[in-house]
């Protein structure tokens, strides 16, 4: 979707042919149809493309317009609870005439307003014209598992789901944000709200915008933070807690199973794929087809996940494909990659080729396992980042001394400051929550820019980036436990920018749609009052026993590989990286910084 709203009376109005220019750069997000409307002033031009998953006939096309001719939507996503929100509106008796959820939408919308926000269970980005009150209302889904990125200047809103197509615009420079690119390098992803483009913006989660002849408003309207700390006050016990847990995810996987289309599953040998396979299974009126990445380097090893994914599918009596991926396969698709990668990221190789797996397997939905690990205590960052916290917070507090110290390991033992790049950061930055999470998750710290960067665009981006305060102010309000406050830095962090948003650019290349079972607002606040309060261990078990045919135990204790490819191979055969890969070789940290400044210098050329 896209559009462009001249909301100043000096400024041009739009035409319809960049709308156009704009809407086709983005023709794999919808291939079935492309709409474009236009008020009667043509100061506001909408845009759309089509992916049609609920109410495959025309009447569902956008642009939409209600009844009245008041609203005009264009809208990207999917709303879960939609039947149970058209079946209120019938019982009010309001008409509808079509089964999407796209009028639902419309029709929230002029009920309601802006709150109908709180009435939605769903991943979405969509605008809404009001011609009455000269107005266009902008929102995105509370996890951002829908992208909307916007440019407003010289009194002209401009808005997309991808950046690459509000480049395709005019008026947009090719400046670079410092902040952006800065933050790539820190995090192998660009943090929102920052672009690559000092021009252009990501609307941030949970947000909404307002666009008048007033100008330009923007607010937060769901705050995950405030769920967590509410959900612990109410003191729910554990056992209960647990159960009701156990119930939602049940119900989220169901609801995601809503579609006109066959639904199928991106099924690697972990247990959070492995339970929304079982549930899904259970509920699904139609066969389930799940997919597997094979990847000829790991064939035979412990990183092969072929032979556990097939056994799981055929325990749950799914129909299973295995797609083998190699490194020439790689090499041919890295140009098509880097091209269709909205933003630089280190990371969304793997979703490319599952994506382009479940496309040639006919299909246009797939349910993904994203989420678990951030919402459930997975990763190893929620021992590491409150143990290093606890054990050199204290030095990292006294001024001037975490720097310091930082130096001196530098000057004293600077092999190993090399090969342990993060290890100086310990003693700088982990006063904080939010900076260990620093720590545990960057590529790179702030001050390992050298011959990489102007130092003074790096002093610029580090200064408008602020990130320890960015993700300190995270924890605003501050749940009452560690792993609580480190769900929450997952959550805004690396599941926002970099899981969430490769599998937009990755799954829509494809005209997939990738869906999250445990990334849905409904689940969170059933699992808010435990999420500070799970041992080691039960969320995933809580997982392995939502199917009624609870997961094997031959397959909750298999080791955690993660959703790995063979990147040391593969960006050996890459040229310009054929040395410093095989320096890096046997570091995924270090393949990773060496990664990155392969992707900076392919965006730096392609301007």
């Amino acid at each position: 979707m896209n559009g462009i709203f001249a909301y100043r009376s000096n400024a041009p109005a739009p035409t319809r042919e960049e709308v156009v220019a704009v809407r086709d750069v983005m023709a794999s997000r919808g291939p079935d149809g492309a709409g474009l409307w236009a008020s009667e002033d043509g100061r506001c031009v909408l845009g759309h493309r089509r992916l049609s998953i609920l109410d495959l006939s025309d009447r569902a096309l956008q642009p939409m317009v209600s009844r009245d001719g008041r609203y005009t939507i264009v809208y990207n996503g999917e709303i879960y609870n939609y039947p149970e929100l058209r079946a209120a509106a019938l019982d009010a008796g309001r008409t509808l005439t079509t089964t999407s959820d796209t009028e639902i939408l419309l029709d929230l919308f002029e009920h309601r307003g802006p709150a109908m926000l709180d009435a939605l269970r769903g991943m979405f980005a969509f605008a809404i014209w009001d011609s009455r009150e000269r107005s266009l209302f902008l929102a995105r889904d509370a996890f951002g598992i829908k992208p909307l990125f916007y440019a407003d200047k010289g009194g002209t809103f401009r808005f997309a789901s991808q950046v690459r197509a509000l480049r395709a615009g005019s008026d947009i420079s090719s400046e670079k944000d410092p902040a952006g690119v800065v933050g790539f390098l820190l995090l192998g992803s660009v943090p929102e709200p920052f672009t690559w483009y000092a021009d252009i913006a990501s609307l941030p989660a949970g947000h909404c915008i307002t666009v008048d002849a007033k100008g330009v408003s923007q607010r937060r309207y769901v705050s995950a933070g405030e769920i967590l700390v509410a959900a612990e006050r109410e003191n729910i016990d554990h056992a209960v807690a647990l159960r009701r847990a156990q119930d939602a995810v049940r119900d989220s996987i169901k609801a995601h199973l809503l579609a006109d289309v066959p639904v199928g599953l991106f099924l690697s040998g972990g247990i959070d794929s492995a339970a929304i396979l079982g549930v899904a299974m259970e509920a699904s009126t139609r066969p389930l087809h799940t997919i597997t990445l094979g990847f000829d380097e790991f064939e035979g090893s412990e990183n092969d996940e072929v032979p556990i994914a097939a056994r799981i599918a055929a325990y749950y009596g799914a129909q299973h494909s295995v797609r083998r991926i190699g490194r020439d396969e790689f090499l041919s698709d890295l140009d098509q990659i880097l091209a269709t990668m909205d933003q630089p990221s280190i990371d969304g190789i793997n979703t490319w080729f599952v994506a382009k797996a479940t496309h040639e397997q006919g299909l246009k939905v797939a349910l993904s396992g994203v989420g678990g690990d951030e919402m459930l205590g997975g990763y190893p960052s929620f021992v590491d980042v409150p143990a290093w916290h606890a054990r050199y917070g204290r030095i990292a507090r006294l001024p001037g001394l975490g720097s310091a110290a930082g130096r001196l390991l530098k000057m004293a033992m600077p092999r190993f400051a090399t090969h342990n790049p993060k290890a100086a950061g310990l003693l700088r930055y982990t006063g904080t929550l939010g900076g260990a999470y620093l720590v545990r998750r960057s590529l790179r710290l702030p001050d390992d820019f050298a011959g990489i960067l102007d130092p003074n665009f790096v002093k610029a981006g580090l200064t408008r980036l602020g990130v320890v305060a960015r993700m300190n102010d995270v924890l605003d309000p501050m749940p009452d436990s560690d792993q609580a406050a480190v769900t929450l830095l997952e959550l805004s962090f690396y599941m926002r920018n970099q899981l969430l948003r490769d599998a937009d650019w990755a799954g829509m290349r494809h005209s997939v749609e990738i869906r999250t079972p445990l990334v849905d607002i409904a689940l969170f606040r059933e699992l808010a009052p435990l999420i500070g309060h799970l041992k080691p261990g039960e969320g995933k078990k809580l997982l392995a026993n939502a199917p009624a045919s609870a997961l094997p135990e031959w397959h909750r204790h298999r080791r955690k590989t993660g959703f790995a490819i063979p990147y040391a191979s593969w960006m050996g055969g890459v040229e310009g990286l054929e040395r410093r890969s095989a320096n890096a070789a046997g570091s995924y940290g270090l393949l990773s910084r060496e990664w990155s400044r392969y992707l900076l210098d392919h965006y730096h050329t392609a301007g």
